[in-house]
C-alpha cells in the first residue's frame, strides 16, 4: 500500500492515543459528576438541551451546509464529523491546561459546561474548514485543527479573562477568528494549479442537501447564542437571535433578487446569508437591545452577507488570490466583525440607569472596586451582585471590546498564514489541480454518482490507476 495512503491513519491513531493518555493524566470528572460526594454545580436537566442543540448544529448543520459541491458530499459530511470529533477532545485538553492546570490545579474538570465549550471550539475549526473545503487533505486538516485550537483558545482567554471583553455568542472568538484564520490558510495554500480544478460547483440536488444544513443551523442558532447564558440574559439572547434571524431571512431574499440581473433568487445567498443574523447578534445577544434593534441588526447582516457573496468574494478571488470555497467571509467573517462593533457600541452606552443590575451581570468588571463606597451602594441596591469589579466605565468597556476584536483579527490572520506555510510542506499530502473538490481523492465512490459527460476517469492512487466512470444508467 502507498505510504501516502496510510500516513493519515498512523498519525490519527497516534494522536488519539495521546489524547487518551492526557485525559488519564490531567482529566477527571467535574465535581457534579463525581461518584463520591457529587456537587450540584450544574443543572444537567436544564443545560443539556442547549448542549444538544449546539451538538446538532456542529454535526448536522455545518456538515450538510457544506454539501453544495457536486462531487464533494462525502467529504463535506464525513470530514466534518472527523474534525468535530477530533477537536472536541483536543479542545478539552487545551482548555483544561489554560484554565485549570496553568492555574495550579492538578487536573482539569470534565463536565457538561466544558462539553458545550468544546463544541464551540469545534465550530471555530469547521468555519475555517469551509474556507479550504475541497483543497486540503484530511491530514492537513488535522494539523490545522491542532494549531488553530491552541491559538483560538489562547485568544479567547486573553479576550475574556484578561481584557474582560464579553462575547456570549462567541461571534468574535469563534466566527471572526475561524473565518479569517481559514482565509489566511487558503491564501497561503493557493497555487497556480487552482485553475485546473474541474469539480468545483453545485448541482440541483447538492444545493438541496446544503439547505438541510441551513435549516438546522437556522432553527438551533438561538441555543448557540444563548446556551452559555442564564436567567434574563439567556431569555434576551434567545429572543434577540430569533428575531434577528427572521428579519435577516426576509432581507436576504429581497437583496438576493435585487442584485441579480435577472431578478432571481440565488441559492448561495439563501443557504448562507439567511444565517448571518445569528452571527451578527452573537456578541450582544444577552444585552437589552430591544427587539427592534435585534431585527435591524439582522437586516444589516443579511445585506452585508448578500453583497459579500455577490461582489466581495469574486474580488477576493481575482485580486487578492483568496479562494473562499464556502464564502466564510460573508457568513462568519464580516457579520462577526459587525457583531464585535455592535457589542462595543452597546457596551459604551451601558448604564445601570437603563440596564439595572444587568449591566453588572453582563460586564462584571464594571462593578465598583473593592472597599469602595460605590460598591456598597451597588450591593445594597442589587443584592445579586456579590463580587467586586474594578470600576470600569462603560466607555472603557466599549474600548476593550474593540481591542478584543482587533486582537482576534490579528491573531487569526497571522496564525492562519503561518499554519498555511506549515501545511504547504509536501509531507502533509497537498491536493493539487483536478484532484481538488473531488471525493474520489480520498473516498471510495460509485461511478454512478458523477455525470457521464465529464472526464472519463480519475487518478485514484499514486500509480495513476485509472478508475473508469460508469454511466448514470449502468
Amino acid at each position: 500500500m502507498d505510504v501516502r495512503r496510510v500516513k493519515f491513519s498512523v498519525i490519527a491513531i497516534i494522536l488519539q492515543i495521546i489524547f487518551i493518555i492526557l485525559f488519564g493524566v490531567l482529566g477527571e470528572y467535574g465535581d457534579s459528576a463525581k461518584a463520591k460526594s457529587p456537587s450540584p454545580a450544574y443543572d444537567v436537566a436544564s443545560m443539556y438541551p442547549y448542549f444538544q442543540d449546539v451538538h446538532v448544529m456542529i454535526f448536522v448543520g455545518f456538515g450538510f451546509l457544506m454539501t453544495f459541491l457536486k462531487r464533494y458530499g462525502f467529504s463535506a459530511v464525513s470530514v466534518n464529523l472527523l474534525l468535530a470529533a477530533f477537536v472536541i477532545q483536543w479542545a478539552y485538553i487545551v482548555r483544561g491546561i489554560i484554565h485549570s492546570v496553568a492555574h495550579g490545579h492538578a487536573k482539569f474538570p470534565v463536565h457538561l459546561g466544558e462539553m458545550l465549550s468544546a463544541d464551540f471550539a469545534s465550530a471555530t475549526v469547521l468555519i475555517s474548514f469551509g474556507a479550504v473545503l475541497g483543497k486540503t487533505s484530511p491530514l492537513q486538516l488535522l494539523i490545522m485543527a491542532l494549531i488553530e485550537v491552541v491559538l483560538s483558545q489562547i485568544n479567547e482567554y486573553i479576550g475574556l479573562d484578561k481584557l474582560g471583553a464579553v462575547d456570549v455568542g462567541e461571534s468574535m472568538y469563534i466566527h471572526a477568528f475561524g473565518a479569517y484564520f481559514g482565509l489566511a490558510v487558503a491564501r497561503v495554500l493557493r497555487n497556480d494549479q487552482h485553475d485546473e480544478a474541474k469539480s468545483e460547483g453545485s448541482v440541483y440536488h447538492s444545493d438541496v442537501f446544503s439547505m438541510i444544513g441551513t435549516i438546522f443551523l437556522w432553527i438551533f442558532w438561538p441555543s448557540f447564542n444563548g446556551g452559555a447564558a442564564s436567567g434574563d440574559e439567556q431569555h434576551r439572547a434567545l429572543i434577540n437571535t430569533y428575531l434577528s434571524l427572521a428579519a435577516c431571512t426576509v432581507i436576504t431574499f429581497a437583496f438576493s433578487q435585487l442584485v441579480d440581473n435577472r431578478g432571481k433568487f440565488n441559492m448561495v445567498h439563501i443557504q448562507n446569508a439567511t444565517l448571518a443574523g445569528g452571527v451578527a447578534l452573537g456578541t450582544s445577544a444577552n444585552m437589552p437591545l430591544q427587539p427592534w434593534a435585534a431585527m435591524a441588526i439582522g437586516c444589516l447582516a443579511g445585506i452585508i452577507s448578500v453583497i459579500g457573496y455577490q461582489y466581495i468574494t469574486p474580488f477576493l478571488d481575482s485580486k487578492l488570490k483568496i479562494h473562499d470555497t464556502c464564502g466564510v467571509n460573508n457568513l462568519h467573517g464580516m457579520p462577526g466583525i459587525l457583531a464585535g462593533i455592535v457589542g462595543a457600541a452597546f457596551a459604551a452606552m451601558a448604564s445601570s440607569d437603563t440596564w439595572g443590575e444587568s449591566v453588572y451581570e453582563i460586564f462584571p468588571l464594571m462593578v465598583p472596586a473593592d472597599n469602595s463606597t460605590e460598591l456598597m451602594d451597588v450591593m445594597k441596591e442589587y443584592p445579586m451582585i456579590t463580587e467586586a469589579g474594578i470600576g470600569r466605565s462603560s466607555t472603557t468597556q466599549g474600548g476593550y471590546q474593540m481591542l478584543a476584536l482587533v486582537l482576534t483579527l490579528v491573531v487569526s490572520i497571522v496564525g492562519g498564514a503561518l499554519t498555511g506555510l506549515i501545511l504547504r510542506l509536501p509531507c502533509f499530502d497537498n491536493v493539487h489541480g483536478n484532484r481538488m473538490f473531488d471525493d474520489r481523492e480520498f473516498f471510495i465512490v460509485e461511478g454512478q454518482g458523477f455525470p457521464e459527460n465529464e472526464d472519463g476517469g480519475f487518478d485514484d492512487d499514486a500509480n495513476h490507476t485509472k478508475v473508469p466512470m460508469l454511466s448514470q444508467n449502468s
